[in-house]
């Protein structure tokens, strides 16, 4: 049920929208309701989406717990799993990153039992370790993937560089970078990159934590992280709020929501794959689910972007910092 893409490389088929959880990370997000989240996997599922992403760093291993309950009654072949490993977790509460070889074969073991399956259909490394050596990282991915607890291995939150260098001592087959229309640095380098030797690509917060899906006028106020992100305060927040407004007329035009014209448009890039959408509750998903199979004109896509070109001379630039 779906539309379904091979995943650059490796043997995945996957929804082009992919359900995501950094939601239950109660730090980020505040707490959010477990049963709406569920019910929400559930339409997702029922919806056609086959693709879910989470981490042990969401709600330090509590959004992989309930991607397991929710996983529980639902046949293996019929769902793809992506989660992520890079955090030392102490008993205090307070983490640093460690990718060693005996940390990360330990958190394997750890997050194979909280989602409940056999094999991690997609494993990234969730930031960049400068303390381990690529080649130990890489080698302890492959064995992992030899040993059948892993099918494929990529990155998360790395530069171009850092992807490059580390694709000289491993297979690594996928990217999930930080994408949005307002914040596009990776289309000058990582993006192409990616295109030329077929990674897969699934891009994180492609609605810009919200911003971009047309429900903001730029007066409200957040209790979530986001009181202390640039993009959601004062004159900077109004003015952006406003260029997504402006989009009005052509999401009206293709009879979509500025939520799904905004997707629609982010999955036209040859390099991107899928994109992962951010879900608390089944109105959010059914609205995404919206944008499937939906594409601009040329020259609405590229209106699209001139209208959110709201810093002269430019785009805005993401200046988040604060991943996960």
């Amino acid at each position: 049920m779906g539309e379904r893409i091979t995943f650059g490389e490796t043997d995945l088929e996957v929804s082009r929208i992919c359900f995501g959880t950094w939601q239950l990370s109660p730090r980020f997000w505040g707490e959010q309701s477990k049963a709406d989240i569920l019910e929400a996997m559930n339409v997702a599922f029922d919806g056609g989406i086959n693709f879910f992403d989470t981490a042990d760093a969401y709600g330090d291993g509590y959004a992989e717990m309930v991607v397991g309950e929710f996983l529980a009654d639902k046949p293996r072949d019929e769902y793809v799993i992506c989660t992520k490993v890079f955090n030392h977790f102490n008993p205090d509460g307070s983490r640093y990153p460690d990718l060693s070889p005996k940390h990360i074969r330990e958190r394997c073991d750890i997050q194979l039992k909280r989602l409940g399956i056999e094999t991690i259909d997609l494993y990234l490394l969730h930031l960049f370790d400068p303390l381990t050596s690529l080649a130990e990282i890489s080698d302890t991915l492959e064995l992992l993937k030899d040993q059948g607890r892993i099918r494929a291995y990529g990155v998360s939150n790395h530069t171009l560089e850092q992807l490059g260098a580390l694709r000289r001592f491993g297979d690594y087959e996928a990217v999930q970078p930080l994408y949005s229309l307002i914040a596009t640095d990776i289309e000058n380098g990582l993006l192409p990159y990616c295109e030329a030797h077929n990674l897969g690509v699934m891009v994180y917060s492609p609605l810009h934590k919200g911003l971009l899906t047309g429900k903001y006028t730029g007066t409200e106020t957040f209790t979530d992280f986001r009181q202390h992100h640039p993009d959601f305060q004062g004159e900077r927040f109004v003015k952006i709020a406003r260029a997504v407004q402006n989009l009005r007329p052509l999401a009206e035009k293709y009879e979509l929501s500025i939520y799904q014209l905004v997707l629609a448009a982010t999955l036209m890039h040859p390099a991107i794959h899928v994109a992962v959408v951010g879900i608390k509750n089944a109105d959010q998903i059914r609205e995404a689910l919206g944008a499937r199979g939906k594409s601009l004109s040329r020259e609405d896509y590229f209106a699209v972007r001139k209208i959110l070109t709201v810093d002269g001379g430019g785009k805005i630039q993401d200046t988040k910092g604060e991943r996960k």
